[in-house]
C-alpha cells in the first residue's frame, strides 16, 4: 500500500525516491554510530544527509500533489 494512501490520498509510486531515501537514512546510520568527529566532516556530513534526506522527502511529496 502506497504511504500516500495511508494519509488519504494517493501517490505516484517513486521507487528511485524511495530507494535514495533508505540510503540515505542508511548513510546516516553509519556517520552517527562512527567514532569521534572527525575534525567536524562527521558533523558537517549528517547535516548534509538530514538535508538531503528532507528535500529527497519533498521531492516525493511533491510527486504526489
Amino acid at each position: 500500500m502506497a504511504l500516500g494512501a495511508l494519509v488519504g490520498h494517493a501517490t505516484a509510486a517513486q521507487p528511485q525516491m524511495e530507494a535514495a531515501l533508505d540510503a540515505l537514512q542508511g548513510a546516516r546510520s553509519h556517520l552517527v554510530a562512527a567514532n569521534n568527529d572527525k575534525g567536524g566532516h562527521r558533523g558537517a556530513a549528517i547535516r548534509a544527509v538530514d538535508e538531503a534526506i528532507a528535500e529527497t522527502r519533498a521531492g516525493i511529496r511533491y510527486a504526489g500533489y
